[in-house]
């Protein structure tokens, strides 16, 4: 009887202690993202950063273009860089760029019971990825990831860098 006792309770504690390496970690429900780095290359720039989401909605398919994703509407983009230069002094945002630097980030899809997503992202910038003739020579992005439940991230701010 004393050894099915100790049993039971040896049992209860190992169950105990496995169910404490399966605690699902809860995050936001807003994505958030976090600046890793800003690098040139002759051909092209590289921003990296890393993202973390709750519920797992980040990304869209290519077939997402009915409302609110339609292609006229401001949600057909879902990573946004916004293009500031260094001007007297002050960082100045240009938003009326003849092709800005927003993109569409395929969908990402979890795996497991866990819906939380974590992860890293590139986004790769070709040639101008600057604007060219403004008179001013630094420059730097600030950037904006947004799910599918249209919650924007947190803003993150490259390093600012010289044209080349």
């Amino acid at each position: 009887m004393k050894r099915t006792i100790l049993s039971i309770i040896s049992l209860a504690f190992i169950l105990f202690g496995m169910s404490s390496c399966l605690k699902v970690e809860v995050l936001p429900d807003e994505p958030s993202i976090m600046y890793k780095s800003f690098n040139f290359y002759p051909d092209s720039a590289v921003l990296v950063f890393s993202f973390q989401d709750g519920d797992g909605d980040v990304g869209l398919n290519e077939e997402d273009t009915l409302a609110p994703f339609n292609v006229e509407g401001e949600n057909y983009f879902n990573l946004y860089c916004y293009y500031y230069e260094l001007q007297n002094s002050e960082w100045i945002f240009y938003n009326n760029i003849a092709t800005p630097f927003y993109y569409r980030v395929p969908r990402v899809t979890p795996t497991g019971q866990n819906p939380t997503l974590k992860g890293e992202m590139s986004v790769t910038f070709t040639p101008p990825y600057y604007l060219l003739n403004t008179g001013f020579d630094t420059c730097r992005f600030e950037v904006v990831l947004v799910d599918r439940s249209l919650n924007r991230s947190n803003r993150i701010t490259t390093t600012s860098f010289l044209k080349p």
